[in-house]
């Protein structure tokens, strides 16, 4: 059960030319950092309505378009890039590789702060119109549609676990057709475990690699004929794709000013690397309240860690619909 007393749809936000390049191990939607950022930054601009700030922020696809095109005769993909201008010599600059994409998305944010119906509708069409001189995981937000579908919803909460789920069920038909980004870190230790059998030097990447690519096996039987058989692409257990949830420390934390050329010379700063968990694109029908939807920002300094969890794993075992 999530402490936020209304949930803030933003729905239908195109976004043209997000970035698609989050970690570097992978490539495709952004992580759940850049949405988080983008809360943040929304509760920088409305500090006097949004005292309590929010209790998480909950994504959506609808639509998702990489820029990214086949070469004749190859199977990769590569980045359709852009060539900047000529340089003072007269020669063009060499590319720098920015993978970008197109897409749709519905933004969820849990107000923690009580307000009124109407001025918590008025508050929503207040952030929907901020955001539209905002980026969005440095992509542009294109204009707002004028339909009725678009529109800024506010929606109170109880307080109770049931009475959530009763708005909920209610919600959640605003955010169709979409698929809702959540953390699956059970099924990543549940495979580890699995490839520990036959491999007890197996780790977490390696768990992460088999359940997210396309393995081809041996041994599958041909229909009407059992005693042949045949490769096959091996099935996996929903749509599941790595994700990049934050970053691990590799050095010391310094202090402001330490180390030179940093972006903020006022704040501490540390030498980070990319954490990655495993993620999977749920319908939004199939949730069953809002805490399976939040994702929320922690820390822990001490330990060098800065990501963003997701409940969604913790709640499967709790709930039922």
């Amino acid at each position: 059960m999530t402490d936020a007393t209304a949930l803030l749809l933003l729905p239908r936000i195109q976004v043209q030319n997000a970035n698609a390049v989050s970690g570097p191990l992978s490539w495709g939607f952004p992580a759940p950092t850049a949405f988080t950022g983008f809360a943040h930054a929304i509760e920088r601009q409305f500090t006097d309505e949004l005292k309590s700030g929010f209790d998480g922020i909950g994504i959506v696809c609808h639509s998702f378009e990489p820029q990214v095109f086949r070469p004749a005769g190859k199977r990769t993909r590569i980045f359709r890039l852009t060539r900047n201008p000529v340089g003072r010599d007269g020669a063009p600059p060499s590319f720098v590789e920015e993978g970008r994409t197109h897409m749709e998305v519905s933004i969820i944010l849990a107000v923690c702060d009580y307000l009124p119906k109407r001025k918590g509708e008025q508050l929503a069409k207040e952030i929907m119109a901020a955001i539209q001189g905002m980026r969005l995981a440095g992509g542009s937000i294109l204009p707002q549609r004028s339909d009725r579908g678009t529109r800024a919803q506010w929606w109170p909460l109880d307080e109770d676990l049931e009475g959530q789920r009763i708005t909920f069920r209610k919600f959640r038909h605003r955010l169709l057709p979409g698929f809702a980004l959540v953390a699956r870190e059970d099924q990543l230790a549940e495979h580890l475990e699995e490839l520990r059998i036959d491999n007890p030097k197996a780790t977490a990447l390696d768990a992460l690699l088999d359940l997210t690519r396309l393995n081809y096996e041996p041994d599958f039987p041909v229909p009407g004929d059992p005693d042949t058989q045949q490769w096959g692409l091996r099935k996996k257990p929903g749509w599941l794709v790595p994700l990049p949830v934050g970053y691990a420390g590799l050095s010391d934390l310094y202090g402001p000013g330490e180390v030179a050329n940093t972006r903020d010379a006022s704040v501490p700063f540390r030498f980070v690397e990319s954490l990655y968990s495993l993620g999977e694109w749920v319908g939004a029908h199939r949730l069953i309240d809002p805490e399976q939807l939040l994702w929320r920002n922690i820390s822990a300094p001490e330990k060098g860690i800065y990501r963003c969890i997701n409940r969604y794993s913790d709640t499967l075992k709790t709930s039922t619909s």
